[in-house]
């Protein structure tokens, strides 16, 4: 029998165990109703999310448009065929169509087919037609959707300059790689609704999400200028037999890229195809050593020694120096020593007594060498700097090479001497070219580039680009006075090759030696600038090792005078 004290403990234990369990039930019971009604949302979202499929639909790239609006970049619509193993209804037909039509191997397709994934790709970069004919088989758990593929409607037109896109349409080199934040867009999304198996929810349909078309870019190239440079460097290729043939076309005033051509050049729709004759089984380390030096631009990832062409450099150097004249007299015996070193003259036999200026048309190394004794090793090498040729142009293409010079400490006067005409160090073109405009245009270091700006899917401009310039690299004066001289070597010195009749022409031939010296490979270029008295382009040709004739002279300066013969009617200049 309980006593008093025990029914009242036994009463205390049941009303606890009672708090408790109540306790417990309001607090499960206010967590449900929180889930239930402030959670709902998330929690509903969380769940779509596991029965939800997604599949990624790629952004149509923006376009690249050359100055008067012609496409040299576009998009064309092709497929991407897929399979959802969960969906197949007979995996073995699936196989059997999948494998013929896209003419895939069985084993092949079999292995994705039977693969546990929520959708594995068969194939991408399906024509259109052919994505369309798989989609009307009607084959349960197969997916075809639509997708873009870059498409380069002038094949190996500039192909070094626009470069090209990979599987993921994403740039791989050339102006492709870098406005590829332009171009890309935004990929959308197909969102379908699938079961606990995962097979697709026929009633709940899909969601999409749209993508976003990347923004064109509209750069400074002129594609009729740059067809017509590629067929004249053919040319040159062909006569000359020579190992290749760079072109480069620029406005000096603003540093745009008029044309670019490196010859040989490579199909852009077909980018990994390797020359004929290749070896058979050669390893993916040498396949893609190949294709790396297919796709070079050799017009700013090469470097080379300028030769006579630099002179203009020493030229202007010394005019701003003050240690030469126009009318500055030298005799040149056809030879000079440095120090030790005894330096000929292009002509042995020696061009006698001249003035600086017959100097420049005679391009003589013994009058160069003495104008760059004469500014001094210090002096010589602070106008190397100011000029801007220690430092990368900023041309908007990947991979610019720099200048390799001797270092001040390991200068002396024979390094002074071979420098000052053009020798012992190399320079991209894209830098003398650079280094040149500014030498003409009155003093202003321009950069160089391709990109002028972007267009939103309506057209209006989305983004326009600006690039540096540095004034006072030369007085306005010497600026003029390179002018005249430099037109005085093409009316009447060894530039005579690059006239155009009925326009004033200035400019500047080179022969370089390629090293090691005595291996009789040359490399010939010239260049030249129109009009004379206030450039509106300028132009180099380079032309790598020619057989037989080997003379900047006779081999590069008719290619530019040929050019302008075309192009200065074409840009309206008189």
């Amino acid at each position: 029998m309980l006593t008093d004290n025990n029914k009242i403990f036994h009463r205390k234990k049941i009303l606890t165990i009672f708090l408790i369990c109540a306790g417990v039930f309001l607090f499960l019971f206010g967590r449900l109703v929180y889930l239930c009604v402030w959670r709902a949302e998330h929690y509903s979202a969380l769940a779509t999310a596991l029965h939800e499929r997604e599949r990624s639909i790629k952004a149509a790239r923006g376009r690249i448009l050359d100055r008067n609006g012609t496409v040299l970049a576009d998009n064309r619509t092709v497929c991407t065929v897929s399979v959802i193993h969960n969906q197949l209804e007979d995996p073995e037909q699936v196989i059997e169509i999948l494998s013929r039509e896209l003419e895939l191997t069985e084993d092949y397709v079999r292995k994705r087919v039977e693969k546990y994934s929520s959708m594995e790709r068969i194939k991408s970069n399906v024509d259109k037609e052919l994505g369309d004919r798989i989609r009307e088989y009607d084959l349960a758990g197969v997916k075809v959707d639509e997708d873009y593929k870059r498409y380069y409607p002038y094949d190996e037109l500039a192909s070094k300059v626009l470069g090209f896109t990979g599987g993921d349409n994403q740039g791989i080199i050339g102006l492709e790689v870098v406005y590829d934040e332009y171009l890309q867009g935004e990929a959308g999304k197909i969102l379908t609704m699938t079961d606990a198996k995962g097979i697709e929810v026929e009633s709940a349909g899909e969601r999409r999400l749209e993508p976003v078309s990347g923004q064109d870019l509209c750069i400074s190239l002129d594609m009729n200028i740059q067809s017509y440079a590629t067929q004249l460097a053919n040319q040159a290729m062909a006569t000359k037999q020579a190992d290749s043939v760079s072109i480069l076309v620029m406005n000096p005033q603003n540093g745009e890229i008029l044309a670019m051509v490196n010859v040989p050049e490579f199909d852009l729709n077909n980018p990994y195809e390797l020359p004929e004759g290749t070896p058979e089984n050669i390893s993916g380390e040498e396949t893609q050593n190949i294709l790396n030096g297919i796709w070079r631009n050799g017009c700013i990832n090469d470097t080379y020694e300028p030769g006579s062409t630099f002179k203009i450099i020493t030229a202007a150097a010394g005019l701003e120096a003050g240690v030469v004249t126009p009318e500055s007299g030298f005799s040149c015996p056809g030879f000079v020593i440095v120090d030790d070193r005894t330096i000929h003259c292009h002509k042995r036999a020696g061009h006698g007594s001249q003035d600086f200026t017959h100097a420049m048309m005679n391009s003589c190394n013994p009058a160069l060498i003495t104008v760059g004794l004469r500014i001094g090793l210090d002096s010589y090498y602070d106008y190397f700097e100011k000029f801007g040729l220690k430092t990368k142009t900023g041309v908007d293409l990947p991979g610019e090479a720099g200048t390799i010079m001797h270092k001040k400490e390991g200068m002396g006067n024979v390094e002074l001497a071979t420098v000052a005409f053009g020798q012992s160090f190399q320079i991209t073109p894209i830098q003398l070219l650079t280094t040149v405009s500014s030498i003409i245009n009155g003093g202003r270091r321009i950069t160089p580039h391709f990109g002028v700006q972007t267009l939103d899917a309506q057209g209006s401009v989305a983004q326009r680009f600006e690039y540096p310039v540095s004034a006072d690299i030369v007085s306005e004066e010497t600026s003029a006075t390179m002018r005249e001289i430099l037109e005085m070597v093409v009316q009447e010195g060894s530039g005579a090759n690059g006239k155009v009749e009925g326009f004033r022409i200035g400019g500047k031939t080179a022969t370089s030696q390629t090293l090691p010296r005595g291996s009789g490979r040359y490399i010939a270029s010239f260049i030249g600038f129109a009009p004379a008295d206030s450039p509106q382009v300028i132009a180099i040709a380079i032309v790598n090792n020619p057989q037989g004739v080997y003379y900047g002279s006779q081999v590069a300066a008719p290619i530019i005078r040929q050019l302008y013969e075309n192009i200065l009617p074409y840009l309206g200049i008189e």
